[in-house]
């Protein structure tokens, strides 16, 4: 008898069909993930990272940034009024603000329209415009939608 080299044509047609099923099953499941992944990314920004970083500055000056001011007063100390004796930074351990997951800079206005003892912080989202998408740190009731 002579020596088998190889694969048979059989063989070959055999595996292709059991990673396309793999795949048929797997690639529906994966779909929508990476959207998923992103709004969480937002979420944990916006309720953790950013937040903490707010507070912090705010316990050491007694009130938060300004919309004027923005976020950029977490990484350096603000030039433009109200500028606080205290500033203590960065407040922010990378010393940078992030972009939101889409690539885009987070919203910040200090006094809030929708916390308006705090602030408002927020993603528009993949669009990049204000809507439904949106990502925020206020409840959304049926006239915010």
């Amino acid at each position: 008898m002579r020596n088998k080299n190889g694969f048979t044509l059989v063989e070959i047609l055999l595996v292709v069909v059991i990673i396309g099923i793999l795949a048929a099953m797997v690639i529906p499941n994966m779909a929508g993930r990476s959207e998923q992944a992103r709004q969480a990314a937002a979420k944990a920004d916006i309720e953790a990272n950013l937040s903490t970083a707010l507070d912090l500055y705010e316990t050491d000056n007694g009130k938060y940034p300004t919309t004027e001011q923005g976020l950029k007063a977490l990484i350096a100390k603000p030039t433009s009024g109200p500028v606080s004796d205290n500033w203590n930074g960065s407040y922010l351990k990378k010393k940078k603000v992030p972009l939101d997951p889409w690539g885009h800079e987070y919203n910040y206005v200090s006094p809030g329209v929708h916390n308006p003892t705090e602030y408002d912080l927020s993603s528009y989202g993949p669009d990049g415009v204000e809507s439904d998408d949106d990502v925020v740190n206020w409840v959304k009731d049926a006239k915010t939608k």
